[in-house]
């Protein structure tokens, strides 16, 4: 049996995302089971997978056989871009293909890589998240005052989120909003999914999405896609609903198409293996002065290549 206090890096996580944290190897599916059956106790009572933890919240957890951590590969330190840094955040622009964080199989993500480049930082923690095969601006607080002032923004929907995004077919300019309850489920896999439900669906929650045309290709469109609700994979469960899947999505999109577009098979041989949706653009309140800041990261060299081509 494990008792673990939470601290300062890990007040404000879900449940759910902290125990994937810190039982690494564990498979998804069994954390989610144990909390499902009550197993897993937050100051002695139950708790659901979305509850928030705090500062000095004790969570008990049963015995799990777990991985020998010798056998966990460290986390190499790493930078990246930074879009913008003081001593209260830092603003990097996160590569496809690289996690935010490490659970889920995977060993560690941006912010474990950060953490071992800056041995001195005394606080680093993740704003908010991206999916692994998205890229551009991750926000990251270097106070706690700063995590916990910046998360009320970002759950109050008080910042403004813009994505890049390059769908498959002709968009129609004349649809700008989509207002459709998404559903969040574990696959057979243990895999986190979401699809688009019926609007009087009780298991749905409301997810607003508004998309305009940046330009137009022969079978494929650009888009400018901003989130006004925060769900997990909006974008792309979205987009995918409307007919128009994301070129390179590896859970919602046109597989076969992806295929072809990673071996080159479709423009005089030009490979594209990622994902196209990237977050281009970010706007919050600092947390100390109050100021706008806006923050931008160009599209990956990878995608205006792409475009190019197109």
């Amino acid at each position: 049996m494990q008792r673990l206090s939470i601290d300062e890096g890990s007040s404000g996580q879900r449940l759910d995302n902290f125990l994937l944290k810190v039982l690494k190897g564990v498979p998804k599916t069994h954390v989610y089971r144990i909390v499902r059956s009550g197993e897993v106790r937050v100051n002695k009572g139950r708790a659901s997978a979305d509850t928030r933890l705090e500062l000095g919240d004790e969570v008990r957890v049963p015995p799990l056989r777990l991985p020998d951590k010798a056998a966990t590969p460290a986390a190499p330190a790493r930078e990246f871009p930074v879009l913008f840094e003081d001593e209260h955040l830092l603003a990097v622009d996160k590569p496809a293909g690289v996690a935010v964080h490490g659970g889920s199989g995977v060993s560690f993500g941006v912010i474990e890589q950060l953490r071992r480049a800056r041995p001195q930082a005394r606080f680093l923690e993740l704003v908010h998240r991206l999916d692994k095969e998205t890229s551009g601006v991750l926000l990251l607080a270097k106070k706690r005052s700063a995590l916990t002032a910046l998360q009320d923004q970002f759950r109050q929907r008080e910042t403004g989120k813009t994505y890049a995004a390059l769908v498959i077919g002709a968009w129609p300019a004349g649809k700008k909003v989509i207002d459709v309850p998404l559903h969040k489920y574990l696959d057979a896999e243990g895999e986190r999914r979401v699809r688009a439900v019926a609007a009087d669906a009780d298991e749905g929650r409301r997810s607003i999405t508004l998309v305009k045309v940046a330009a137009a290709y022969t079978g494929y469109t650009l888009l400018d896609v901003t989130i006004k609700t925060g769900r997990t994979h909006q974008i792309r469960v979205h987009l995918a609903h409307e007919g128009h899947p994301i070129v390179g999505d590896p859970k919602y999109g046109d597989f076969s198409l992806n295929k072809a577009w990673a071996r080159g098979e479709r423009l005089e041989g030009h490979r594209f293996a990622r994902m196209f949706l990237h977050a281009r653009r970010l706007r919050f309140e600092h947390p100390a002065s109050g100021a706008t800041i806006e923050l931008e990261a160009a599209l990956p060299a990878e995608c205006r290549e792409l475009l190019k081509h197109l």
